[in-house]
């Protein structure tokens, strides 16, 4: 595993963190939930290109903003089999503890909406779209 990687996943274990971004000396944490933090990173135009990930829960919807922001390698506790699929086919390391069908919604009771809002989409830009359009349905 790489070094930043690693790193990342330490501050993530140990910091109180939902999302640490590490390359180098440059580290970047969040204790938004779900997919916000990469997308203010994402709206703020971050330049995170090469930094590895390490995050709680890495679905879809994520695996698709991952590839987006241009990150090297992705870590997850829990990662969806399709996230897993979308960053390997972008060329993203994909380290995780335990691989699910799909991520579950906070209740228990079904799919994550981020996790069906982006099913069956292939393209990254179509789901960035998708996710802002689910975020505004769900506010």
């Amino acid at each position: 595993m790489k070094i930043d990687l690693i790193k990342a996943k330490e501050l993530l274990e140990s910091g109180g963190y939902t999302c640490v971004l590490c390359k180098g000396d440059m580290t970047y944490t969040s204790t938004e939930r779900g997919v916000r933090p990469l997308l203010q990173w994402l709206d703020t135009k971050t330049d995170v290109a090469g930094y590895s990930a390490a995050d709680k829960v890495v679905g879809n919807a994520a695996a698709f903003l991952y590839v987006l922001l241009k990150v090297d390698m992705v870590y997850a506790p829990v990662m969806s089999e399709a996230a897993i699929h979308t960053l390997e086919r972008h060329g993203i390391s994909a380290v995780y503890d335990l691989s699910v069908e799909a991520i579950r919604n906070r209740r228990n009771t079904g799919f994550c909406p981020m996790e069906t809002a982006v099913q069956g989409i292939d393209l990254p830009t179509e789901a960035l779209a998708a996710i802002k359009e689910k975020l505004t349905e769900l506010a």
